[in-house]
């Protein structure tokens, strides 16, 4: 009992905080903050640019997909039309109509899309730099918002330049868009194939837009990129790392009630939800496969179901927390001493069964990017 005794302590003193119930209280709040905290994207530019492929390739969605983003060769969007990711609803990419369209006067674009309301903008351009692009920049600017340049099919436009080879492309594309957007501060432009999110600057793009946003947003923003390398699946894995402790506190305080069967109830809901947003955050499940084999042409990643890794770990978590809930409750009954004793004893089950599930899922993750190539 000790030594359950002290683990409990050392959360306590770990959260800061003088009492158990503070310490919950604080747990409470940073699962929020790393799982709920809403991150809103305005995807922005003229039509036919790419905006509603991009959304979707964020999302791991195909334009067929059900709550796809509609995309067409004619103009599709006709209100700023919000688009929530499938596996974190805090993160919505919004596509706004596209800008100078018949509908759509650049004049009075910005009124009508309601700017403020989104925490930054993606401006995506194609084909060539437009006078309504820098228009767009300087109003988003004008605003004190953040932006970040997109020039999308860039696969189209190396195809297309047969005089030079492709990174002499790239950079001629890359040097044009950052002397015309040189009047609004020198943003970082991205070069982008909407439709292959991977091949050029998708990676440093999002490297970018995390060392760049609030602090309390980041965490928001990378669970929801689909995971094209190791080193964006070992970025998610540290922030699971950091709920870890906090559900083990949360854990802690809901056994100090004495109350049968509430903690059990509870830990299998929080063990659950942290080991299902594990899963598709690390590109588990069925649809992140299929995409991932598409993308690395390798038809064999679609048969890798993983989804039996998930049942095996909620049916070894609900026997270890079925067995721990009776001596949680017993513990409870007794006054003062025993809610400390049931606190531990939850404090413990629930932080190991997730750094173990955690683990688990982490290595599976590995694997499938060492046999999609992705190293």
């Amino acid at each position: 009992m000790t030594s359950r005794s002290s683990d409990e302590s050392a959360a306590i003193q770990a959260s800061e905080e003088p009492t158990l119930q503070r310490a919950t209280k604080k747990a409470q709040k940073q699962i929020d903050s790393l799982f709920n905290i809403s991150l809103n994207v305005a995807v922005t530019g003229e039509s036919g640019t790419g905006k509603s492929t991009f959304i979707n390739e964020f999302r791991n969605l195909n334009v067929k997909d059900e709550g796809a983003a509609k995309a067409g060769v004619t103009e599709t969007t006709t209100e700023p039309t919000p688009y929530t990711h499938p596996t974190m609803p805090n993160v919505v990419f919004w596509d706004l109509p596209g800008i100078g369209s018949p509908n759509f006067k650049a004049k009075t674009y910005i009124k009508e899309m309601k700017f403020d309301k989104y925490d930054f903008f993606l401006i995506i351009s194609s084909s060539r730099f437009k006078e309504n692009d820098l228009m767009l920049a300087k109003k988003i600017k004008k605003r004190k918002k953040q932006f970040y340049f997109i020039r999308s099919k860039i696969d189209i436009d190396i195809a297309s330049d047969e005089s030079i080879n492709e990174e002499e492309t790239l950079l001629k594309i890359r040097r044009d868009c950052e002397e015309n957007l040189k009047d609004v501060g020198n943003p970082k432009v991205f070069l982008i194939n909407s439709r292959d999110l991977y091949a050029f600057d998708f990676e440093e793009l999002v490297k970018t837009l995390n060392s760049e946003l609030p602090q309390h947003k980041q965490d928001a923003l990378l669970l929801s990129v689909p995971v094209s390398s190791v080193a964006i699946l070992e970025k998610k894995v540290k922030i699971f790392e950091k709920a870890i402790w906090a559900a083990a506190v949360l854990s802690a305080g809901i056994a100090a009630a004495p109350v049968p069967g509430l903690s059990f109830a509870c830990d299998m809901a929080i063990v659950g939800s942290f080991f299902t947003t594990c899963y598709h955050a690390f590109g588990l499940d069925d649809k992140s496969l299929e995409k991932l084999s598409e993308r690395v042409n390798k038809p064999h990643l679609k048969t890798l179901e993983k989804s039996p890794l998930l049942k095996e770990l909620a049916e070894a978590s609900a026997l270890r927390m079925g067995t721990s809930a009776i001596g949680e409750f017993l513990c409870s009954l007794i006054p003062v001493a025993g809610s400390v004793a049931a606190a531990a004893i939850s404090f413990t089950t629930t932080h190991d069964l997730l750094q173990k599930g955690l683990k688990e899922l982490a290595d599976e993750a590995r694997k499938v990017l060492r046999e999609a190539g992705l190293q």
